[in-house]
């Protein structure tokens, strides 16, 4: 069984910084492409940054510059540092995952639980 826990939301004045992290546990064999996505209220979910295990990264047109996706390979876990943040970027967001648990197995998304990031004076 595998699992994404998220963790580092809360809420943060205009203009401030938050760092979250998420961490993949359990049986798992690789871990593919890592990413976040953020669903505000009465919005679809919508994609926030991919990163490939080749190191190659995708950002939403509205975050380009102000947030970077990384990931710890060691640890199974990715960090999405969102710096000079807007009340627009208020959601939940949620970690996903596409991971193998075993040698030969094809890749299965998974999904954290989603952490509450609020942005508001």
């Amino acid at each position: 069984q595998v699992q994404l826990v998220e963790s580092g939301g809360g809420s943060v004045q205009p203009g401030g910084s938050l760092r979250l992290s998420c961490a993949a546990s359990g049986s798992i064999f690789s871990i593919n492409t890592m990413a976040w996505y953020r669903q505000a209220p009465g919005k679809s979910r919508e994609l926030v940054a991919r990163l490939s295990n080749g190191g190659s990264t995708n950002y939403a047109d509205s975050v380009k510059g102000r947030f970077t996706i990384s990931r710890d390979n060691d640890k199974n876990t990715v960090y999405l540092q969102m710096n000079s943040l807007k009340p627009e970027d208020t959601a939940v967001y949620y970690c996903n995952a596409d991971i193998r648990v075993a040698y030969g197995s094809r890749g299965h998304n998974y999904w954290g639980q989603g952490t509450q990031v609020t942005v508001s004076t």
